[in-house]
């Protein structure tokens, strides 16, 4: 009696150590200024809130400088699996997923490749830069469906719209 309840012991403890090791949360990986290159437009991306990464099934890590060139990546390679995407928190420059952030879209707004789209980890952030600025607040899925095209207004007048001092 006593070996089935020891037999039944070690089955218990070989179920939890396998579903314990079932699909682990991808997480973002640290930009590396010096090395890291863009995966679209291949400029430098900088450890900065414009920062975003795609972690594929395989676990490389895709970089990009704008959340433009991510979405650009993505609608090149619609077939490729992917882990996860991150994207940056404008205020605290935290990794947030893609999919449970807000966004902000306005032309004036300033971004390396002038994409304009800036990404907030909460929709509270993000409604008060639109009252202070100007924008539109967008969800996930409304970004989904948002127009990617760059400002050429914006493009090389790197100073032009970038909200005086909120960054």
């Amino acid at each position: 009696m006593r070996t089935k309840y020891v037999m039944f012991a070690i089955c218990l403890f070989f179920v939890f150590t396998i579903v314990g090791c079932g699909k682990k949360q991808a997480e973002a990986v640290a930009i590396d200024e010096k090395h890291d290159k863009c995966d679209i437009c291949q400029i430098g991306v900088m450890d900065n809130q414009f920062a975003t990464e795609i972690i594929l099934e395989n676990g490389k890590a895709l970089k990009f400088d704008d959340i433009g060139c991510m979405y650009k990546w993505m609608e090149i390679n619609p077939g490729e699996k992917t882990k996860e995407k991150f994207v940056r928190d404008y205020d605290s420059k935290d990794w947030v997923s893609l999919e449970d952030a807000t966004y902000v879209y306005d032309k004036t707004i300033t971004t390396p490749m002038a994409y304009n789209v800036i990404s907030f980890k909460n929709k509270k952030d993000a409604e008060n830069f639109v009252s202070n600025y100007k924008g539109k607040v967008l969800s996930y899925k409304e970004l989904a469906e948002h127009k990617w095209e760059m400002s050429k207004e914006m493009m090389g007048n790197p100073k032009k719209g970038n909200h005086g001092g909120h960054h």
